[in-house]
């Protein structure tokens, strides 16, 4: 039997978190329980609402979607979390589930689909869009026979703290402030400032801005 869905949803968008309210709300086994529009509070949000399952985004202001799926997942591991995006491509598909993500869904998807997948992850099951291709699902799987294997991306290659220090960097601030804000060196923050502009290939910060609001580190 599917266990009740006590849900926070995290939609940046008012206007499409209030229609999920009121789609969702309409099922005898979900619960609303709370809604933000950050990852920043959606860590607040599960610690005072217990959700069982967060429906979130990876477009986001403030800590990103992936990056909210990892902490959550840290520090929750039998927190359920869907992903519903407008992203399709196989990069922020495997992100997600490599975070830890439980099922991903398109935002373009049938409202069934999305109660389906709530469902099936509130039953320990993996849910992936059917517009999902399979080559996409199979080279996240690790393949079997035949399976192909994808290029690693810069994106992939970088560290929870370079991915921190990007977004900071990308938000105007400061080695100074950086350092302060992480609690490291100013030289262990223009270390990882290096590596991040080795790595990606871009040599200054406005290039570095375009490429976090490209990955949905903070709002364009």
């Amino acid at each position: 039997m599917v266990t009740k869905g006590r849900i926070l949803l995290v939609e940046d968008h008012t206007i499409l978190r209030a229609g999920l309210q009121a789609l969702l709300s309409k099922e005898s086994d979900f619960e609303i329980v709370g809604e933000t529009d950050n990852g920043r509070d959606a860590m607040h949000a599960i610690a005072v609402l217990k959700p069982n399952v967060v429906v979130t985004d990876i477009s986001m202001p403030g800590i990103n979607g992936i990056e909210a799926i990892r902490e959550i997942k840290r520090r929750y591991p039998e927190m359920r979390i869907l992903v519903l995006t407008i992203h399709k491509t196989d990069e922020y598909i495997h992100e997600s589930l490599r975070a830890g993500a439980d099922g991903y869904v398109l935002k373009d998807a049938h409202p069934d689909e999305l109660r389906v997948a709530i469902r099936s992850i509130l039953n320990g099951k993996t849910y992936l869009s059917p517009d999902i291709s399979t080559k996409v699902i199979t080279g996240y799987l690790g393949g079997g026979c035949g399976a192909t294997t994808t290029a690693v991306s810069p994106w992939e290659t970088l560290t929870h703290r370079e991915r921190q220090v990007l977004k900071l960097v990308a938000e105007g601030h400061p080695n100074k402030y950086i350092a302060d804000y992480l609690c490291l060196s100013v030289k262990t923050v223009e270390k990882h400032r290096s590596n991040l502009m080795r790595k990606l290939d871009l040599h200054n910060a406005s290039t570095l801005t375009a490429y976090a609001i490209d990955k949905g580190l903070l709002a364009a």
